[in-house]
């Protein structure tokens, strides 16, 4: 081996050098790029009998800096980054409208409550009336704008999953393309395409940030799997995630996996991590607690409410009717269904309804001949938990189930009490005077009375067919009484009287307090004049303060409260953990950047040192040519 050959080595090497460090610094801002250094070894030396005589050297490779470990730590920091992001942005939208004095429900609640107030002090003002029933239009145009707000963030979830889910598809192929690319080009040469193998990782990483994944690597290949071991990329090939309308409900979409024509639905712990996980964990953990907490609220509201005004009379003298339209529950059938059976749902009792939505399933079919009704379950969503069933009507958490209809075994219903509860409240009333403040029944007693008996005012308790019979209560003696009606004749015969225990009759009921005498009379009857009487208008004022939901353990304004603090909660708990994770991904891109970024001061360095030996490989060839010259000139 010549000096000039070995000359020729180290310059091709520092060459090299220089087009690598090049190369490194030209991509130090390239996103996903890991630095690359040239891997030279000794070229393998002539035998003399002096010894082994140096040719200088030989480029083995070129690496990229590429740490497996830190790149994993990466992409799952990638993911739960994604998640936790992802569900902190939208929830933030949310507790941002709850928190705003001027759009939450609190304000709207008082001003109503306050005209029900302004009505018990003066029920026959026709302008009192009519600010009562404008801010009942108030309070229902807010119900709807909440929920119209969190209709559109309904619909922005399907968007974005769908973006998402295009976007997932989008790396896959990809990186399924790259893969063969890199297997090419890896069979063809003993080195590796360090640029494409950069490319590929970029897009696993992008992929990362959508869902949550795991790489085995196959030879040159990523295959690339999700959720339970799907199999979204192998080799040169790819497999779809698609969305889907969910079964009960055609404006919901869901994920779902392609495998080869099999599509899996991906719910729950299948898509946990990245943005994909982090929109639908929002929409079933936030977004629907939200809507059916209003909802449940604007229900609640509106049903309370038409009980108690319907126990009332109105200025015309009639029993009051609606205040409220309330929305019926919704009950969708599955379209797996193999029958046209149908479940309908009534509210029974609205302080029992919880802001779950319930599944119903047919588990056994009914004997008509053996008498055995159907059999089905109903499952609450909200906790899991499973109520075994028979017959053609059943009640849970203050919703009545009618299953009376024919169904085949299997066939599944999902029931929804209050998702339109907000959406769909309204006022039922425009006269004024179908306000009902007064009391429909009126309770006296003579003066021709020898005792000091008194009767209270009385308090409706249902519209009974005989509300408004007038009822003679005729003491016997000091400890007894006959009840008697004018239409309905003898009621009650030697009842005894205690003071101040409840009597009861027709739907109403009243206590006489004192010491009635024999043949002393009171009397309950229709309340021929009204007008002035603001007995139910302060009924209904205290509902704003009774407990008549979760169980009659909280208020109107109490649930809406427990809405506010636990999305307060939840929001104060994302801020928390997607702050705690972008810390934790940070921290891997320092630490992965530390071994495999660009260090622009290192490459100047190794720049300057690659110039250097350029230069004294030049001056060795020069060196060995001068020689050569040399002895030519000798031989002239």
């Amino acid at each position: 081996m010549s000096i000039l050959n070995i000359g020729e080595s180290a310059l091709l090497a520092a060459q090299t050098g220089i087009a690598t460090t090049g190369h490194n610094i030209a991509n130090a801002s390239t996103e996903g790029y890991n630095r690359q250094v040239v891997i030279q070894s000794a070229a393998a030396g002539d035998a003399t009998g002096i010894g082994y005589i140096g040719r200088g050297t030989r480029i083995v490779t070129i690496n990229r800096v590429y740490n497996e470990f830190l790149v994993s730590q990466v992409n799952s920091g990638l993911s739960s980054k994604g998640e936790l992001g992802t569900y902190y942005s939208q929830i933030q939208q949310i507790d941002n409208m709850l928190a705003d004095s001027t759009v939450g429900l609190t304000p709207t609640l008082q001003e109503f409550f306050s005209g029900v107030q302004d009505v018990s002090t003066d029920p026959s003002s026709a302008v009192t009336r009519q600010s009562l029933l404008s801010s009942a239009e108030t309070l229902v145009a807010r119900f709807k704008n909440m929920d119209a707000q969190l209709g559109e963030m309904y619909e922005s979830i399907n968007s974005q999953v769908t973006a998402s889910v295009n976007m997932v598809n989008t790396y896959a192929q990809e990186i399924a393309s790259l893969n063969d690319t890199i297997e090419k080009a890896a069979a063809s040469g003993s080195s590796q395409p360090n640029d494409l193998l950069d490319q590929r990782d970029q897009l696993v990483a992008k992929l990362s940030e959508e869902i949550k994944l795991s790489i085995v690597k196959q030879n040159n290949s990523y295959n690339v799997y999700i959720g339970n071991g799907q199999p979204l990329v192998v080799g040169a090939k790819t497999n779809e995630m698609v969305t889907l309308a969910s079964p009960n409900d055609p404006t919901r979409l869901e994920v779902g996996f392609n495998n080869s024509g099999a599509i899996v639905n991906l719910t729950g712990e299948n898509l946990a991590g990245g943005n994909l996980a982090g929109f639908v964990s929002f929409r079933s953990e936030t977004l629907d607690v939200a809507r059916n907490s209003i909802g449940r609220i604007a229900t609640a509201l509106a049903t309370s409410f038409n009980e108690q005004h319907q126990l009332g009379q109105d200025l015309n003298g009639d029993l009051g009717g609606a205040f409220f339209n309330v929305a019926a529950p919704v009950a969708s059938a599955s379209r797996n269904n193999t029958s046209s059976g149908e479940v309908t749902a009534a509210i029974t009792d609205a302080s029992q309804l919880t802001i779950s939505d319930y599944r119903l399933t047919i588990t056994k079919l009914a004997d008509t001949t053996a008498g055995t009704p159907v059999e089905y379950q109903i499952s609450r969503l909200s906790d899991g938990k499973v109520f075994a069933l028979s017959g053609a009507n059943t009640t849970v958490d203050g919703v009545l189930f009618d299953v009376s209809d024919t169904y085949a075994v299997g066939d599944s219903f999902v029931i929804q009490p209050v998702v339109n509860g907000a959406s769909l409240i309204e006022v039922a009333i425009t006269d004024t005077a179908k306000i009902a403040a007064a009391a429909p029944i009126l309770a006296s007693a003579p003066n021709s009375n020898m005792g000091t008996g008194a009767i209270s005012q009385g308090v409706v308790n249902s519209r009974d067919a005989s509300l408004q019979e007038k009822v003679t209560i005729t003491f016997t003696s000091s400890t007894t009484f006959d009840v008697t009606g004018d239409i309905n004749g003898t009621l009650a015969l030697n009842q005894a009287y205690t003071a101040g225990d409840d009597i009861s009759f027709n739907g109403w009921t009243v206590q006489i307090s004192g010491l009635p005498e024999t043949g002393d009379e009171f009397t309950v009857e229709a309340n021929a004049d009204g007008i002035g009487d603001s007995r139910n208008a302060l009924l209904l004022g205290e509902l704003q303060t009774t407990n008549l939901l979760d169980g009659s353990s909280t208020s109107y304004q109490g649930a809406y409260s427990k809405l506010v603090n636990f999305i307060g909660n939840k929001t104060n708990e994302l801020d928390v953990t997607s702050a705690a994770a972008s810390a934790f991904y940070n921290q891997a891109i320092e630490a992965q950047q530390s071994e495999s970024g660009v260090n622009l001061d290192e490459e100047a360095a190794d720049l300057l040192r690659y110039q250097q030996a350029y230069q004294a490989a030049a001056q060795l060839m020069k060196i060995a040519e001068e020689m050569f010259d040399l002895l030519l000139s000798l031989g002239r």
